[in-house]
């Protein structure tokens, strides 16, 4: 699959402030050693909420804002949080340590952040894939729920069963963009397909996760959405293990086990850090909300909106995907609506 960094590089800059913090374990910092035309190099601090390697969306940030760093003279800093508990003391250290621009992630940090953003209204901050409404604070989207309604009307044209399943992390009206862009997706190419959802309780329990898409086999379903981070991995095994069919989130799932894993929905973090590492280093980082979504290529699904490097699975097949390339276009053009909430 190509990077999805190198499709949002082609995007207008768009910018992003960041808070961190850093007591936590942190990795080599990137960058060159000479900023432009001989002036001090920007310090960028990235915060995140956990350990990289655990979840490939932070591994994408990580990789993305590194990247940028390189190609732009800036000095970045990745900072691990072992636990959510330490994100707030990692931004303060940041702040404390005079970084530049302090980047974090996610849900997790929303609260951290709103709490020393307000405190430091002259440090520039940024999150990506959450809203933090304050005025030193740029906040990055996705409407991921534009690429759930493609993978949902992949799978009403690609059932055999007419009975879909999505395993999803948690009940909570985050993910709701997942559930019901899925299933929007599903009844407009498919109107009788039942669609059967579970929830975990949790981003990281496979154990669980695989339960659950277990119990969606036994009652029929012959695609499973996997939609609950790292329990995803428990819902590969299961499809594995009955020979169903499934889908992964964030980065290209396919080539774990293209057999059973048959499309991913696909985020572009790593070019979120990267543009908002670029837009701050060149000086056009604004506060406020910017938004990637299928006409920004700034998410998308494998086979529709961008290559993959493992073959397309004849449970899909050519004649499903050419149907959702025509429902992208639509979309990215503006004459089929997909909702902002569910």
């Amino acid at each position: 699959m190509k990077k999805l960094l190198l499709a949002l590089t082609t995007f207008a800059v768009l910018a992003a402030g960041c808070s961190a913090g850093g007591n936590a374990p942190a990795d080599k910092t990137e960058g060159q050693a000479t900023g432009q035309e001989g002036a001090a190099k920007k310090r960028i601090a990235l915060i995140l909420p956990e350990k990289i390697g655990v979840n490939p969306f932070f591994q994408q940030m990580d990789e993305g804002a590194k990247k940028a760093g390189q190609e732009f003279g800036a000095e970045v800093k990745s900072i691990e949080s072992t636990d959510h508990g330490a994100i707030e003391e990692n931004l303060r250290v940041a702040v404390a340590e005079n970084y530049d621009l302090i980047i974090t992630s996610s849900f997790e940090a929303e609260d951290a952040l709103k709490k020393v953003a307000a405190e430091n209204p002259d440090q520039s901050f940024a999150i990506i894939d959450t809203v933090v409404d304050l005025p030193n604070v740029r906040s990055v989207t996705f409407r991921e729920q534009e690429a759930a309604y493609l993978m949902g009307a992949a799978a009403g044209l690609a059932t055999k069963t007419n009975k879909v399943g999505m395993v999803v992390a948690m009940d909570i009206p985050l993910l709701k963009k997942w559930t019901g862009g899925f299933q929007e997706g599903m009844k407009a190419t498919n109107p009788n397909a039942e669609f059967l959802v579970n929830y975990v309780g949790s981003f990281s329990d496979p154990a669980k996760a695989k339960e659950m898409a277990l119990l969606q086999a036994s009652k029929g379903a012959d695609f499973i959405n996997g939609a609950a981070a790292v329990g995803d991995l428990g819902v590969f095994e299961a499809a594995k293990e009955k020979g169903f069919y499934t889908a992964g989130q964030d980065v290209d799932r396919t080539t774990i086990d293209p057999e059973h894993i048959v499309l991913s929905q696909l985020k572009g973090t790593d070019a979120a850090a990267y543009e908002t590492v670029k837009a701050f280093v060149e000086g056009s980082l604004k506060p406020g909300v910017v938004t990637y979504g299928l006409k920004e290529k700034g998410v998308g699904v494998t086979y529709v909106t961008h290559e993959s490097q493992t073959p397309l699975n004849a449970f899909i097949g050519q004649e499903v995907i050419d149907k959702v390339k025509a429902i992208n276009d639509e979309i990215v053009a503006g004459t089929r609506k997909v909702p902002d909430t569910f």
